[in-house]
């Protein structure tokens, strides 16, 4: 625990809270988050240092499925200890880096966060780990400005971006179908229904024949929901906004 005049360097906010808003330079300019990204789903990611190897390779991945994301209505934005020169000038050898035959240049922004301040607003300092750099946080938050799944990975290891994609898209057919998903869940495999709560539906829930529907038991039923299905709904929910 820390002492009482020490600041909370673990503390963080939790799934369903509000993200914590704040105001910083970024290597795109000034942004006053979440409320520049009202209507968008977006995911704040920190990583430990600039010039770093591990890192290098997730911006890389990052922006390629920058394109990916923003079809389903989701930007990013990424997080340092470290003030703009150091990030301007990172970006600048990322993009002289050949990897896997191509050169990628970095689009999207990156927090000057030099006194740490967003940092210790997400709880991205673990003090046993290190107190000036950052862990690998990864925030997905909502249209509505509410945080809805969090990862922590420490600085050896690098992050999974199949793992981060699928899980936006679980949020976001959750949020368009109403359907949890299993685990190992993937676009063309099918979801889960709730459970039912009463045991008027419990009995038709275990003997139901609906088309779709995969009984298992009373309280585990699976789904069927199609890939076109899914991108059709969240890319028109895209350009609804």
């Amino acid at each position: 625990m820390p002492e009482q005049n020490t600041p909370e360097y673990n503390k963080l906010p939790l799934i369903g809270d509000s993200a914590p808003a704040f105001t910083a330079a970024t290597t795109d300019g000034v942004v006053k988050f979440p409320s520049d990204y009202a209507g968008k789903w977006v995911i704040l990611f920190s990583h430990p240092n600039d010039f770093t190897p591990v890192c290098t390779t997730e911006f890389i991945a990052f922006q390629n499925i920058i394109d990916e994301l923003r079809a389903l209505n989701t930007e990013i934005i990424g997080l340092s200890v470290g003030a703009n020169s150091s990030h301007l000038a990172w970006f600048d050898a990322i993009e002289k880096i050949s990897l896997n035959g191509k050169k990628t240049k970095i689009t999207f922004p990156l927090i000057d966060d030099l006194d740490m301040h967003v940092a210790r607003l997400y709880g991205m300092i673990h003090p046993n780990t290190s107190g000036t750099h950052a862990v690998r946080a990864v925030f997905f938050i909502d249209p509505k400005g509410i945080i809805r799944t969090i990862l922590y990975y420490p600085a050896m290891v690098g992050r999974n971006f199949d793992e981060i994609k699928r899980i936006l898209i679980a949020l976001q057919v959750g949020d368009n179908f109403g359907t949890p998903t299993p685990a190992n869940w993937e676009m063309g495999k099918p979801v889960l229904l709730g459970a039912p709560s009463t045991s008027k539906q419990m009995y038709e829930r275990a003997n139901s024949k609906k088309p779709g529907l995969d009984v298992k038991a009373w309280f585990l039923t699976f789904k069927k929901l199609p890939i076109d299905t899914i991108l059709t709904k969240l890319h028109k929910t895209k350009k609804k906004k």
